[in-house]
């Protein structure tokens, strides 16, 4: 397995080792500062961050609390702006956009996964899944068919009647993914997703996550602190007080 950021190489000398197909890159963060506060009250929680996420990969992105997962996980998507340094999505800079533009990116490109599910109570979870169908004004007959589809994935067919509080944890974790997968999104952003649920289940919901990286075709970023779902990635990038380290398994 390659270090996030590897994402070409080989030789290309005849007789030797052929060369290796690069990936493009979906996520792209080059010397990436932010810093919260001003003068002698500032805090710094990125310290020039720097990676490169190939498309159609699983990186969890690890770190004990404070070390920086979310911040950096607001910037890539969208929902803050760095300090300093340059983010870029699918070769588009999003440092330099404008609110309006990252809000467009949000909502066609990026799609979020939170601990909390976020789910709304009075609604079933086939209408939570089918909410940003809704509000990319996708047709009535094309936005129920989608909303089977993405139950079916994570397996709730059977309970697509059911309002999140007749569902487990698991459940309804599992609606979230299908409500962020709704859109066709290119990345899925995914902060502490199973930091809820219990080990067993956990797990069952990063094996769910691997697989959809890989059906759907998208690229997918995973904070977590559980150290035995790391082995799931693709890759791994580790933050310690605001510093990556890169490793790989």
């Amino acid at each position: 397995m390659k270090r996030v950021g590897e994402v070409g190489g080989g030789t290309g000398e005849v007789g030797g080792t052929p060369p290796a197909v690069t990936v493009p890159a979906m996520v792209s963060a080059i010397d990436v500062t932010r810093t919260f506060g001003h003068g002698d009250t500032a805090v710094p929680a990125l310290r020039g961050v720097s990676f490169v996420i190939p498309k159609g990969q699983l990186t969890a992105l690890s770190g004990r609390s404070g070390s920086g997962k979310t911040t950096l996980l607001n910037i890539i998507g969208g929902l803050d702006t760095p300090t300093g340094g340059q983010v870029r999505i699918g070769g588009r800079d999003l440092t330099r956009m404008s609110d309006h533009d990252r809000m467009l990116l949000r909502r066609g490109t990026i799609s979020f996964i939170f601990q909390s599910f976020g789910l709304i109570p009075m609604l079933s979870a086939a209408e939570n899944v089918g909410i940003p169908l809704r509000i990319a004004g996708v047709g009535r007959r094309e936005r129920e068919e989608r909303v089977q589809l993405m139950l079916a994935i994570v397996g709730l067919t059977d309970h697509a009647a059911q309002r999140p509080n007749e569902l487990s944890g698991g459940q309804q974790q599992r609606v979230a993914i299908a409500r962020a997968l709704a859109v066709s999104p290119e990345l899925l952003i995914a902060d502490e997703p199973t930091g809820q649920l219990d080990s067993e289940t956990a797990r069952q919901i990063m094996r769910l996550l691997r697989t959809v990286v890989q059906s759907e075709g998208i690229t997918a970023l995973v904070a977590t602190h559980d150290s035995a779902l790391l082995e799931l990635a693709d890759s791994v990038l580790r933050l310690e007080d605001g510093r990556l380290v890169e490793t790989a398994h």
